[in-house]
């Protein structure tokens, strides 16, 4: 078995760290395997919490909150393992969660992240929004889940238990090898947090790995831990990332047809928010769009002219798809 780095990033998340923490332990206690918590200036007491109820849990203070880019590339600077475990505070593991991930990895060298089932903490028969069974993008940038699309989120009945290749996998739990993480740059630290993982695991497929789902493995996550879901902030980081994500990762042939069509239909969400009355989410996705303009141009662009490795690319629109079906498809009835 490979060694195994476990690493947590947090940031005053001592409530979920009181929770989850333990079963966390203890589920890796026979592996190769050792949990990292890096903490981002937390101010809520989770560092001095930590010191005292888990002195065997290696600890990373950093000075600031660095985001979720900066804060995990900082800390896996710092750590030496063949495989990185990059997960959620909020994350509630199961018994055995740990070794099928690690099998399918050593098994297979040419897949280089994979994800678990992740289900709702809340609602343990439905599938959780942050990653579902594997995650998917369509040509303009959507991500989608099996087990989840848009806002339609299934109930789990084993209809996704294969193993299968996927485009993305979830940063709220994911398997990725050290090697290709640090020979990839990490995360791009400009994002800060939201579609980093999408943007690392699209660079991944770029140099020709593969990223894969593993449902015999199971976790449970309660999402929204450290940005409520109606944050204008998170609103704002997911449009502007998204766009940083297309831009440096599609050929140039398509890059900007795509991006045009892609800031288009956000113009349409951004007007939708107007007449709605949410000013601060219109607000959000024009700032976006503005910071997207000025910071294109520091990014280190794909170098490829056609696209690669198609396998969980969506060659149609899965918004317009998801409309026409009355906001009842499910991924089952995709066709790619």
């Amino acid at each position: 078995m490979s060694d195994t780095a476990i690493v947590i990033l947090n940031w005053n998340g001592e409530k979920f760290l009181k929770r989850y923490l333990k079963p966390l332990c203890a589920s890796c206690e026979n592996l190769s395997s050792f949990v990292v918590v890096a903490d981002n200036a937390s101010t809520d007491g989770s560092v001095e919490w930590l010191k005292e109820n888990f002195p065997q849990v290696k600890l990373l203070e950093f000075d600031q909150n660095y985001g979720f880019t900066g804060g995990y590339n900082r800390a896996l600077k710092q750590i030496e393992a063949d495989y990185y475990v990059i997960i959620n505070s909020d994350v509630l593991v199961t018994d055995n969660w740990l070794s099928p991930l690690l099998a399918f990895m050593d098994e297979n060298p040419d897949v280089a992240a994979c994800q678990p089932k992740i289900l709702s903490e809340s609602n343990r028969e439905f599938f959780e929004y942050a990653g579902a069974c594997g995650g998917f993008i369509d040509k303009f940038g959507y991500p989608f889940c099996r087990g989840r699309i848009l806002s339609n989120i299934e109930k789990d009945s084993g209809q996704y238990d294969d193993p299968e290749q996927i485009f993305w996998a979830s940063g709220a739990c994911m398997v990725v090898r050290s090697s290709v993480f640090h020979h990839l740059g990490g995360f791009d630290d400009a994002f800060f947090a939201h579609m980093e993982e999408i943007d690392l695991c699209w660079r991944i497929k770029l140099l020709g790995y593969q990223i894969w789902a593993v449902p015999s493995s199971v976790v449970y996550h309660v999402g929204g831990g450290t940005l409520p879901n109606d944050s204008p902030f998170k609103l704002y980081l997911n449009y502007r990332n998204n766009l940083l994500m297309l831009y440096k990762n599609l050929p140039h042939s398509v890059r900007w047809s795509r991006i045009f069509i892609r800031k288009t239909l956000d113009l349409a969400s951004a007007m939708v928010y107007l007449v709605s009355g949410k000013l601060d989410s219109f607000k959000a996705v024009m700032k976006a769009h503005k910071d997207y303009s000025k910071m294109k141009h520091d990014l280190e662009t794909s170098s490829f002219d056609r696209e690669q490795n198609k396998i969980g690319f969506y060659k149609g629109s899965i918004v317009l798809r998801f409309f026409l079906s009355g906001k009842k498809l499910i991924f089952s009835k995709l066709i790619f």
